[in-house]
Formats: structure tokens, C-alpha cells, sequence
């Protein structure tokens, strides 16, 4: 018989898996979303930190892998919690970053479809809750500018 070892705080819970992720638009009104392959909820591109690796570094590294976007830099937005969308149970801690970049999303690694989105209308769409409750309402702020 196996052994699961699973890490809990101290109050029980599960800890957070920590992502670094871009709301990333298009400057016209649009936000890039993206959707894992074998799920139906959308999301920003980004992904795991790594053990060691600062937020914006693994921000870099995601966004490479999955969409073929290289960064240099992107303004923080803050840290965000949220249930996850994929792995039941367990919560993210977003670092969340903005980019504005018209970009032909080249999609590759876990990434099944990556779409542009009007973001007035994008809450119509199945979203990961991270999106759902902080991502969206920033864009929609920010299209209010």
C-alpha cells in the first residue's frame, strides 16, 4: 500500500497553490483568456511558482510556455485568493500582473484554446473563480478608465 503525503496548516486547511498570472488585454477592450486542455473554465495565462522563484520570473517563464509572449516586465496588481479551478479542494494565491499586449496567442503545453474576449461580455463564459471574483472586475475598472 502507498503513502499520500499531503501538506496542512495549522488550522487544517490545505495550503494555497501559488500562481503567478497576467491579466493581459489588448488595449481595445479585449482580454486573453485561456482554457487548460481536458477543462471548461477559463482563465489568464500564467502557472505555478516555483520553489525559489520570484512571481514576475515564473510570470515570464508561463507566459513563454504557454502563449508564446515574452516579457521583460508587467505592473503588479496585488495577491489574490480564490478557490481553484482545477484541482477540487484547494485554493490559489494569484500574484496577479497587467499587460497590455496585442498578441497572437501561440498556444502550447497544457493549453487547449486561448481566446480574446470582449471583457464586458467575458462573465458569460464558464470562468475559474480567481477570474470570476478579482481578474474580471479589475478588467472591467480598467476599461472604465
Amino acid at each position: 500500500m502507498g503513502w499520500t503525503i499531503v501538506s496542512v496548516d495549522a488550522d487544517g486547511a490545505m495550503p494555497p497553490i501559488r500562481i503567478a498570472a497576467a491579466l493581459i488585454d489588448d488595449g481595445a477592450g479585449h482580454m486573453l483568456l485561456v482554457r487548460k486542455r481536458g477543462t471548461a473554465a477559463y482563465m489568464q495565462a500564467g502557472g505555478k511558482i516555483e520553489p525559489g522563484e520570484a512571481p514576475i520570473e515564473a510570470l515570464r517563464r508561463e507566459l513563454a510556455e504557454e502563449i508564446g509572449l515574452a516579457i521583460t516586465d508587467a505592473p503588479w496588481l496585488g495577491r489574490f485568493h480564490a478557490s481553484a479551478a482545477n484541482e477540487p479542494g484547494h485554493r490559489v494565491e494569484a500574484e496577479l500582473f497587467h499587460l497590455t499586449a496585442p498578441h497572437d496567442p501561440a498556444i502550447a503545453a497544457e493549453i487547449e484554446e486561448a481566446i480574446w474576449v470582449a471583457i464586458a461580455c467575458a462573465g458569460k463564459l464558464p470562468l475559474a473563480p480567481m477570474t470570476r471574483e478579482h481578474v474580471l472586475p479589475i478588467a472591467l475598472k480598467l476599461l472604465d478608465r
